[in-house]
């Protein structure tokens, strides 16, 4: 059994590596808290992720108001949210110690867009930051509930702010 387990262990390890070789993705080191609060916090086996931002690697945010007629578009807003995506893995790497084989499943993201009250697509900026957790953890993992709501307003204006909560091996 010790045996099998460890194999296991091992070809869920490759079969996260691979996913990530395959769309292309770096794990960035996870942002550091803007405030007074945790990026991270597990209790038992569940983690919670801290809302991240449209933030990359030199600290740029991905701002904006979605619905404005000189506002963002639909793609740049989908793209922020694969940001905050990635952001997520990040955190969960950390949060892991650098092992995302521990993750046995994505449970919920909770997502916030900046729109316009009349703007009404919100899932489908969220599907973005979906979409990237299924195809880095496959689909049995990292298949989870959520939520897509507008904000009249974000911190910082940005585009997107999403938290996510995800189960992990003891």
């Amino acid at each position: 059994a010790q045996c099998l387990c460890v194999s296991l262990g091992v070809m869920a390890a490759r079969m996260i590596q691979q996913n990530l070789k395959r769309i292309g993705l770096v794990i960035p080191k996870a942002n550091a808290p803007a405030a007074n609060y945790l990026p991270f916090k597990r209790t038992g086996n569940l983690v919670y992720i801290a809302g991240q931002i449209p933030k990359n690697e030199q600290g740029e945010l991905m701002t904006g108001k979605l619905g404005l007629e000189k506002g963002i578009s639909l793609e740049q807003a989908q793209e922020a949210a694969k940001l905050c995506g990635v952001n997520i893995i990040a955190q969960m790497n950390a949060a892991t110690n650098g092992d995302l084989t521990k993750v046995k499943s994505v449970v919920k993201l909770e997502g916030f867009v900046n729109a316009t009250e009349d703007f009404r697509d919100h899932p489908k900026v969220l599907n973005h930051a979906s979409d990237l957790l299924v195809e880095v953890f496959g689909a049995e993992v990292g298949a989870h509930s959520r939520f897509a709501v507008g904000a009249g307003s974000l911190p910082l204006d940005v585009t997107v702010e999403i938290g996510c909560i995800f189960e992990i091996e003891d």
